[in-house]
């Protein structure tokens, strides 16, 4: 039975990744606003709900290295392991966006989150600071392409759907992303706990795999449809809603113990962090291409090796 739901998550998350792409982009034309934005706000939040309820339920649930492990597992996750492989599909121009402002902001939050954790707790003060920051990063974003696009004759394409079913077809698809997500870890989780993996282990690794899946569902499909623009946005502000969305309301609703190993997956997720900065230089030239995505890749293999090695 637990093979089944890993099928089926898979399945749901697939389809649904489509679905988001195509409302995303019909709703970027509605709102007069690049993909590029979309992608770091609305597809971001919607791929993030797995990621939401999963640390929500964690932490409700007395499971402080889930609720954490979650996210910190995910971000890493999602630069290694879906930019790597979309990478060695397609080539991924990088927009000057992306490294000026979407990259710093993601790192901001990065090292803020290592900050909090340091004294072992995250509180209802530090969520509220998180989630201030999400709202001043989404105002921007949105505010930040609007002015860039009156500056210039950008021509948008006819959407696909009308408004109301673009809106229609985004819920739908953030809750096939959500059903698909909660079937794939459900599965996944009770298969790696017959081997008596500890809850830090299976957090950064088995459940950040499952929750980081629409990301690699969405980005994916975003590059076969030539959308670009979502593919790296995509993941840049999935990475900030992970940190100061999840995090931020997790810990508003309850404080959030954190174990002081969970460091050594922080140093990772801010290494690959940095290193997704280098290869994303110079921004007017460069693309995520194959061996790029290749290094990403190799990467995301070691880092699960030495965390079931050690």
């Amino acid at each position: 039975m637990d093979y089944f739901y890993l099928i089926l998550g898979f399945t749901v998350l697939l389809i649904s990744g489509d679905l988001l792409v195509r409302s995303g982009v019909a709703l970027a034309s509605h709102m007069r606003i690049s993909t590029l934005v979309v992608g770091v706000t609305v597809i971001s939040l919607g791929t993030s709900a797995p990621e939401l309820v999963v640390s929500i339920g964690a932490a409700l649930k007395n499971h402080p290295d889930i609720a954490i492990g979650n996210v910190i597992g995910s971000n890493i996750s999602n630069i290694a392991l879906v930019l790597g492989l979309t990478g060695i599909m397609i080539n991924i121009p990088v927009g000057k966006n992306s490294v000026k402002f979407d990259w710093p902001f993601m790192m901001f939050a990065s090292l803020l989150f290592t900050l909090f954790m340091l004294n072992g707790k995250l509180t209802f003060f530090e969520g509220a600071i998180f989630l201030a920051l999400l709202a001043l990063f989404v105002a921007w974003s949105v505010r930040q392409s609007r002015t860039e696009l009156s500056k210039i004759e950008h021509v948008f394409d006819k959407a696909r759907f009308s408004l109301r079913v673009s809106l229609l077809l985004l819920i739908i698809s953030s809750a096939g992303l959500y059903f698909g997500a909660s079937w794939l870890v459900d599965g996944a989780e009770s298969i790696a706990r017959r081997f008596g993996v500890s809850e830090r282990v299976i957090s950064v690794t088995i459940i950040a795999f499952g929750t980081s899946v629409p990301e690699l569902a969405t980005s994916v499909v975003a590059a076969f449809k030539k959308q670009l623009d979502i593919s790296i946005g995509n993941i840049l502000g999935s990475n900030i809603f992970n940190i100061l969305g999840i995090l931020g309301v997790t810990s508003m609703i309850k404080a959030i113990e954190v174990n002081i190993e969970m460091i050594f997956d922080v140093y990772w997720m801010l290494a690959l962090s940095t290193l997704l900065l280098l290869l994303m230089l110079p921004y007017g030239r460069s693309v995520l291409n194959r061996w790029k995505g290749i290094l990403l890749l190799i990467t995301y293999i070691a880092y699960i090796y030495i965390v079931f090695k050690t």
